[in-house]
């Protein structure tokens, strides 16, 4: 890319580098400012092909296919090179026209793609398949030697997710879960949503500790008094132990009793108190009937 702006004068150069830095930092994350940033070195230097092909992987990322597939073909004519043959057959699938995707698959730009390039040709096929509601087709299509092989390469990932979902649209879901396994075990770099549609079909559920709504909730719910019911049997009465001491507070008055596992209905202090009443009106009773005697 640096070569090819050395054919503009210095400063006009740097502006249209500085823009197609942006469109390379932004692309990603944010593709709507990144076209922005596009236009303008698009508007500087159009007979750049550097220029051509960042605008148009930046009308690609925002979903503008006719835009894409024009500034991909201009690029290709400037430097007479197939790399851009896959993303400019994806581009007639988002156009509505998976024929003309699986036409090109057929053409012989793809015999001079190197082999990343031949994966992403036969991604975009299998896509047209799909897209044309013959899944069972898009199945053998995926089928390679690439996706056979154990080793892990820059594409394994991605051809393993789409021949999991090329599964699951066949009906073959049973099969799409190992798939799925050994595309996540591939994705190193999170390429893919494959552990959680692996995850999906296992029936996991995965809770974010950080979303502030579902820490209330959990917050909430611990605070609230906990309540247990024990009962021994059919003639057992259940009692309510409350787990907070402001509950319990709350709940007793002071001159009721403390929940203890082990009380059979007696209270110690009163039951001393009784005995000791007791004994008194028997001594007393003892006294008055001597008084009688004499």
């Amino acid at each position: 890319m640096r070569q090819e702006l050395k054919s503009l004068p210095k400063t006009l150069a740097d502006d249209v580098a500085r823009n197609l830095v942006m469109v390379a930092r932004l692309l990603d994350g944010e593709a709507e400012e990144a076209y922005q940033y596009s236009r303008i070195a698009l508007r500087l230097a159009s007979r750049v092909a550097a220029v051509r092909e960042a605008a148009g992987f930046a009308s690609y990322m925002t979903q503008r296919y006719s835009e894409a597939l024009t500034e991909f073909r201009a690029a290709r004519r400037m430097t007479g090179r197939a790399d851009l043959w896959p993303v400019m057959a994806d581009c007639e699938r988002g156009l509505g026209r998976p024929e003309r995707a699986l036409a090109m698959a057929g053409e012989p730009e793809v015999k001079q793609l190197d082999k990343a390039g031949q994966v992403e040709m036969r991604l975009v096929a299998a896509g047209a398949r799909a897209d044309m509601e013959q899944f069972d087709a898009a199945v053998v299509t995926l089928q390679s030697p690439e996706l056979a092989s154990n080793s892990v390469q820059p594409w394994t990932a991605r051809l393993r997710y789409a021949y999991a979902e090329a599964l699951i649209a066949a009906g073959r879901a049973d099969e799409a879960r190992d798939w799925f396994a050994k595309a996540a075990e591939a994705d190193t770099d999170g390429t893919t949503n494959a552990s959680e549609r692996l995850a999906e079909i296992d029936g996991v559920e995965f809770t974010d500790t950080l979303d502030p709504e579902l820490a209330e909730d959990e917050a909430e719910s611990t605070d609230a008094p906990v309540q247990k019911k024990r009962g021994g049997g059919d003639h057992s009465e259940d009692r309510v132990i409350f787990e907070d001491e402001e509950d319990v507070e709350e709940f007793y008055d002071e001159d009721d009793l403390e929940i203890d596992d082990d009380f059979d209905g007696v209270v110690p202090e009163r039951a001393q108190q009784a005995e000791a009443a007791e004994a008194e009106e028997s001594k007393a009773a003892k006294a008055e009937a001597d008084a009688d005697k004499s």
